[in-house]
């Protein structure tokens, strides 16, 4: 299936890690021009070397989402190397577990702005060239949280919500465009932020992680924890000219782990 990416330029935050890396490998392979953007550089460098080294076209950029003021430098960069951006991948980094309850003002600060302000202010800075070109592609990754909210993850919970509510209300206002917005939830992907939960976890229960794994792997209807290119897979149709008529949706992609309808 050609999915009408070839030539398009895609911007991929978080692409150093498992998720983030995996969409960008895959947007590469079906012919995406990618900028592989990651607060680690050395590991956005990683990636952008993979893509290159399997004949695609990449550049890394290093960038701290928390920082505002690097979103005008960080684009201008991407438009120069790659062109301007048609495909946008928000994925960012999750916050350290916590209950919903005694967390202190400055840290939600810290995070509302990394994780949400972050991904509103670089969307705003993309958009007017997606309407200028009538094309354009706005894909979120967020948590499976946000339908069914996961224990000890109450930060992560509610501000992850918070960018469903931004991005339906966005796919309204840009549809006419050509630009769709959607969600993506990941269930229990086998990534380190998933291998950390299980620690995590394991270290409060006092119980060995690997028992904890075991009985998370259980809870879910396929009995495994899913592969980052399966995620990927779904986030390049999102992307693709195939789904111009997928916005304002919230795509689930747990292996059956969310009990909701």
């Amino acid at each position: 299936m050609d999915l009408g990416l070839t030539g398009k330029t895609a911007l991929v935050l978080g692409a150093g890690g498992g998720l983030g890396g995996a969409i960008a490998r895959t947007l590469a392979r079906e012919g995406a021009k990618v900028a592989v953007a990651d607060l680690d550089g050395a590991a956005a460098d990683l990636t952008a070397a993979d893509i290159l080294a399997h004949g695609g076209r990449a550049a890394a950029v290093a960038w701290n989402l928390a920082d505002l003021t690097a979103i005008g430098p960080a684009v201008a960069q991407v438009e120069e190397e790659l062109g301007p951006v048609d495909v946008l991948v928000n994925n960012t980094g999750g916050p350290p577990p916590t209950p919903a309850g005694g967390q202190s003002t400055e840290l939600w600060g810290v995070q509302f702005q990394s994780m949400v302000l972050s991904v509103i202010a670089l969307t705003d800075r993309v958009l007017p060239g997606m309407r200028q070109r009538k094309w354009g592609r706005i894909i979120t990754s967020t948590s499976s949280g946000v339908v069914a909210p996961i224990a000890n993850l109450g930060m992560s919970n509610a501000l992850r919500l918070s960018l469903v509510g931004w991005s339906k209300t966005l796919a309204r206002e840009v549809g006419r465009d050509g630009i769709t917005a959607n969600i993506v939830l990941p269930g229990r992907i086998a990534t380190q932020r998933i291998t950390f939960l299980d620690e995590q976890r394991a270290k409060r229960e006092g119980r060995p992680v690997e028992e904890v794994a075991a009985e998370s792997q259980a809870s879910i209807p396929v009995g495994r924890y899913g592969d980052p290119q399966e995620y990927a897979d779904m986030v390049a149709f999102l992307a693709s000219t195939r789904a111009a008529y997928v916005t304002g949706s919230v795509i689930r992609v747990d292996g059956g782990l969310i009990p909701s309808i």
